[in-house]
This record gives C-alpha cells, structure tokens and sequence, in this order.
C-alpha cells in the first residue's frame, strides 16, 4: 500500500528477507539483556524468538514527486558476483517485475539516489546485458554522495581493498559513470524541490539520507543508518559494517533526536515489513513505532 507524505506519494519495493543472525553478532556492544527488555514490540516483525536471529530486509523506495520518478536505494542487483556473501551472490531475483507491479518500468525513472555505495544499496544500478554491465534505468540520472565515491574510488579510494565491495564499483558504479548518468554531488543537492540529500557520515564516510518535506510533513530515508529498529531503543549501538563507529552513534543520535521532535516518517533500507515508522523520545534513548496500515 502506497504512503501519502504530502504531495509525495511512496511505494517499497522488496527485493529478499532474510534471517539476519543473532542481534549480538551484527550490532555492537548491544546490552545483554536488550532482546528480552524490547521483546514485546521487537517480535515477532523483526525477530523470531525460535531461532533468535533478526529478520532483515533489503527493498528499495520508489518517491512520487513533482511529477518525478526517484528511486532511493537499488538492492544487490542480478548476476552480481559477491563471493563473499553465499547468500546473495548471482542472484536471481523478480524484482523488476516487482517494480512493475507498482507502475514503474526502468524507463519511467527519473532520479536514483544511493544513500552510499555498499553492495546492498547499488546492485539494481545495472543489469547484465550479454558480457557487460548496463544502466539499468536508461534515462535516469543517478545522484551519488562524492565523499562516498571517493572512498570507494578504485585507484586512490581508501576503501578501494575492502572485501564488503569486492566487485561493486567495477559493476554496479563503473558503468554509470561511463555512460554519463552519474551525478557526484554534496551535501544539501536536491533533485526535485522537496527531497534533499543530506549528509550523515559515519557508517561510510559519504553515507547520506534522503530527507523528504512536502506541504508541511517530513520524513527521512536513513540508509544505514540503523540496520535494526534495536538501534532505536540503543542508538549509541552501531553494527559492525559501520567504518567510523563514534562518528556513526552520533549522527545516527542527531537524526533520531531531530525525528522525534518533528515527526518524520522514518523509512528505514534493511527493517522488515512494516519498513517505516515514527520515533518518540523515552529517556536518554527513543522507542520505535511502526506504522499501520491505516496511517
């Protein structure tokens, strides 16, 4: 079902859930006890007590604005070879038909915004045609966060031998810019009057979110900014992909106090379903509230 923010009107696209893991192997320094203290809303949406292992999600968000297609976030894409992680290596997965089912075909977009450049975030980028790798939206332009690129730049980037992106520049980033579609911007660039990309480093050192205002109501596209809606209850809790984990806590502390003041609709890139939600202020911490259907 669509979410009306103003005049926007936002579709999720889902590509795979999946049983993440114990909570304790992926988010840092999490309490003991956190599971047990936050069960009551925790599961069984977002993690399943017989297994204990969370339940995560990779979608992407499809925003109608101003007349504009944008797409935020592309997943980890077909064929992409990513040895390094079984589970999602040469994939072969519905998703443009899922696309579809929401009245977008690769043609119709206009915009695509990568909150970063990791493997999960940038794989519908390109499709494999024949041997090569092409955009996969051939009118679009994708908008990336230029600190990000740098970092991952294959010549002099400083992530350039991190095993996380073995092969993504090269298939999923490389041939957007070789086509010329790719636009390297900063902080605060806005496609379309309403949806800005806002700066938020620390998981990578470009890392972004997507702020969303239109007549009035706001909400935030926050990447990975929280892997898991734990984060919320322990923002001073990072997960282990997070590159700078003091700088991560703090801008992951700024967005959430920011939320909870204005009542951003908070669209999160790896919560399973219900994706997006409201936040409150409870203590020195937050408590998350899904949103329902009705909302």
């Amino acid at each position: 079902m669509s979410i009306r923010l103003g005049a926007a009107l936002v579709d999720v696209v889902s590509e795979m859930s999946f049983p993440e893991g114990p909570p304790h192997e992926l988010l840092v320094g999490l309490p003991e006890d956190a599971v047990t203290r936050q069960l009551d809303w925790f599961a069984p949406h977002y993690y399943d007590p017989a297994s204990s292992f969370m339940i995560s999600s990779i979608h992407t968000w499809v925003v109608r604005l101003a007349g504009k297609i944008i797409l935020i976030d592309t997943c980890v894409g077909n064929d992409k070879p990513r040895p390094a992680f079984e589970f999602i290596h040469e994939l072969s997965l519905p998703y443009l038909e899922r696309l579809a089912e929401v009245g977008v075909e690769p043609g119709d977009v206009d915009y695509v915004m990568c909150t970063h450049l990791h493997l999960d975030h940038v794989g519908w980028n390109t499709r494999l045609v024949g041997d090569r790798w092409v955009p996969t939206f051939p009118h679009a332009e994708y908008i990336f966060s230029r600190d990000d690129y740098a970092h991952w730049e294959p010549d002099t980037g400083a992530g350039r031998d991190d095993p996380i992106n073995e092969n993504v520049f090269a298939d999923s980033v490389a041939p957007i810019a070789a086509s010329g579609q790719m636009r390297l911007v900063d902080s605060g660039y806005s496609p379309v009057d309403g949806l800005t990309l806002v700066s938020a480093p620390g998981h990578t050192p470009g890392h972004s979110v997507v702020r969303l205002t239109s007549e009035g109501q706001s909400g935030v596209f926050f990447g990975d900014l929280m892997h898991s809606p734990l984060q919320v209850a322990y923002p001073q809790v990072n997960s282990i992909f997070c590159l700078d984990q003091a700088r991560a806590a703090t801008t992951r502390r700024e967005i959430l106090e920011r939320a909870a003041r204005d009542g951003d609709l908070l669209f999160s890139a790896h919560f399973p379903s219900p994706h997006s939600g409201r936040v409150s202020a409870d203590g020195d911490a937050f408590r998350f509230h899904p949103r329902t259907p009705d909302e």
